[in-house]
């Protein structure tokens, strides 16, 4: 396995310890907790209503089939909605100061079939830490046929990752509740981790919310609606397609654009460069005046400030996106954003179709 790459965090620290003495100041002269705040509540509260209360209508059997079937494509969205709005915060520990109230609410990424464990650890450990470094980064690691860093092995296949990848990132969701974290609690290396050993309360938790989950999700249903197999097959296939196309696609649209490089580390496996400064170049913004995508991704979309401050609720980024963009501009250090969702997303594809050209040489913005 390659060794752990490391930064050198003796140089560059000034644009680090002044974006985060700003975002401080900001919150203590506005008098501020860093955590979910009355219109993050409100809004956990409409995302949970929109994934359970469409399962709620469709198991009371009083709708059609096509009904049923706009109900799954509710479902879908709701539960990409609760990933990205408060499964996301609440397993970073910025939900609340509470750790329990964190935990409790981190429990919604299990309640949906995920392993809130192993992300912690793929996401907010590894993917956090060694952003779009090939080998370590997990996130790059989509399907053998999708090749998202240009330092990763050149497969025939990839030259039609830019049409194979819609389908790949729909199947994202049941990839992970049938495959992926049973997978990754036994993979080794995971990321730079060699031989991981999992608490037993963990490999208990995994059990006990997938056997939770495919009952709800799978068994009961069929017990209790008048539909056949395959009718019911459709509706499940619905709601993860539907999760998974979106949550696919936004979370590329935060490393894997145009604007992002993909740092490779020196013979000593050390990124010549402050962490910060590698999760500057390495990340992406998009769409920062579209409300409601904003409300909606639960901050994802202001990729930048969560990495730098993933202890902060994604609430607050909208307000806090402004101080660190003035405070990179000031320090010569690049704020890379699109103006809107349809430009990140072309630019996306774009990147998918230079890193499937065989022909393509990389040349990374970083000097």
């Amino acid at each position: 396995m390659p060794k752990q790459v490391t930064f050198n965090n003796k140089i560059n620290k000034a644009f680090s310890e002044d974006v985060k003495a700003a975002v401080k100041a900001y919150f203590k002269e506005n008098n501020l907790s860093k955590h979910a705040n009355a219109e993050m509540v409100i809004k956990t509260i409409l995302i949970f209503s929109i994934y359970f209360g469409s399962f709620a209508l469709i198991l009371s059997g009083l709708f059609s089939l096509p009904i049923m079937w706009v109900l799954c494509v509710a479902m879908g969205v709701g539960m990409a909605g609760i990933g990205f709005s408060i499964s996301h915060d609440a397993l970073h520990g910025s939900y609340s100061s509470n750790g329990t109230v964190n935990y409790i609410i981190g429990l919604s990424f299990d309640m949906v079939g995920a392993n809130g464990y192993i992300w912690k650890i793929t996401h907010n450990v590894i993917h956090h830490t060694y952003t779009n470094i090939q080998g370590h980064d997990e996130d790059l690691e989509v399907a053998e046929f999708i090749r998202l860093s240009p330092h990763s092995e050149f497969k025939p296949i990839h030259r039609l990752q830019h049409i194979l990848a819609l389908p790949a990132y729909s199947f994202a969701t049941i990839f992970w509740i049938f495959v992926k974290d049973y997978w990754y609690f036994f993979k080794s290396p995971l990321g730079p981790f060699e031989n991981k050993k999992h608490p037993l309360k963990e490999w208990v938790t995994l059990v006990v919310a997938k056997l939770v989950y495919y009952g709800y999700a799978i068994v009961l249903p069929l017990m209790i609606l008048d539909v056949t197999w395959w009718q019911f097959l459709i509706g499940f296939l619905t709601v993860h397609l539907t999760a998974g196309i979106i949550l696919g696609v936004v979370f590329q649209l935060a490393h894997v654009v145009e604007e992002t490089t993909h740092p490779v580390p020196n013979e000593q496996n050390i990124i010549d460069d402050h962490w910060v400064i590698h999760e500057m170049y390495t990340t992406n913004n998009f769409a920062r005046k579209n409300k409601l995508l904003s409300w909606y991704v639960g901050g994802l979309n202001y990729q930048i400030e969560h990495h730098l401050f993933p202890n902060v609720c994604s609430v607050h980024y909208p307000k806090i996106s402004p101080i660190v963009e003035r405070i990179a501009k000031k320090h010569g250090v690049p704020y890379n954003c699109h103006e809107t969702f349809g430009e990140a997303v072309a630019s996306h594809f774009r990147v998918l179709k230079k890193f499937g050209n065989p022909d393509f040489k990389y040349v990374p913005a970083q000097a």
